[in-house]
């Protein structure tokens, strides 16, 4: 870590802004152990088992990983967002998925899908709206199952919930440092 190769940008260039300008963010859950106090503080009503929750932004581009951010699996995916306090470069366009509803009082260059109307249909144009933005968004769930190569965010996660923001930091640095590694070998052959 002391030699500087390894690290992710963090929020602060979220706020300066970045290459293409468009940004993508997503949560997901990682399944954890039961804890014996505040059990409901850690259980996903969603996927019925305690887990830890983790909020990935991305740049869209580059694909490196910008910033992460945390909290436990009760969490729904646009308060992670609230709680999180990222500061986007007003240029910056970000691509999220259907869980952050809302986000437009906060941010007004987001892309979320359309949501189908009750007793309606969806039109033509919202739904091939829906399907560009899905080709968009696709890129953080690559970034997703690239670090779900690791077998401790693919399994159960055991270890000390604390410290799980530390080891999710330090795989994303990997997947950086990773990524800087291929560009630059792919430079080279051309």
């Amino acid at each position: 870590m002391k030699t500087g190769k390894f690290g992710i940008p963090g929020k602060k260039a979220l706020f300066k802004g970045f290459g293409r300008q468009q940004s993508c963010g997503n949560g997901c859950h990682r399944n954890s152990y039961r804890t014996k106090k505040k059990q409901k503080k850690y259980y996903s009503v969603n996927k019925k088992h305690p887990s830890l929750k983790m909020q990935v932004v991305i740049n869209q581009e580059s694909k490196p990983i910008i910033c992460l951010y945390f909290e436990p699996g009760h969490c729904h995916d646009f308060s992670l967002f609230k709680k999180s306090n990222l500061h986007f470069h007003p240029s910056t366009d970000s691509v999220q998925d259907s869980g952050y509803q809302g986000i437009k009082d906060y941010r007004f260059n987001s892309s979320i899908p359309k949501k189908k109307p009750t007793k309606a249909n969806v039109f033509l144009l919202e739904k091939d709206y829906n399907r560009a933005l899905a080709q968009e968004g696709i890129v953080i769930d690559y970034v997703n199952r690239s670090l779900k190569v690791f077998k401790i965010l693919s399994s159960r996660y055991r270890n000390c919930h604390r410290r799980y923001g530390l080891r999710c930091n330090l795989l994303s640095a990997l997947y950086n440092y990773d990524l800087a590694l291929r560009s630059k070998i792919q430079k080279l052959e051309f």
